[in-house]
């Protein structure tokens, strides 16, 4: 019982945190892109690895750099398009 209050704990300040990230504001569209990104990847990273019961740390964190490397892939596509 004890790693289900530990899972719920780590659940809860991933999405504290994904939801205080909303509070940026004056970002430009790279920085908001990445922001994003790397938000979402930890998110699904940790949700991920909850499920499956691996590290949950582990599973944010490399979520995290996942997505913030997509968002910048992403930013760096558009810019190309001219948008």
């Amino acid at each position: 019982m004890n790693s289900k209050v530990s899972t719920i704990r780590t659940t809860a300040i991933a999405a504290a945190l994904t939801l205080g990230m909303g509070a940026c504001s004056n970002l430009s569209d790279t920085e908001e892109r990445n922001l994003s990104g790397g938000a979402i990847g930890a998110g699904v990273g940790a949700v991920g690895t909850v499920v499956t019961g691996g590290c949950v740390a582990c599973g944010a964190a490399v979520g995290g750099a996942v997505g913030a490397a997509g968002g910048y892939i992403y930013d760096q596509h558009e810019k190309s398009k001219g948008n």
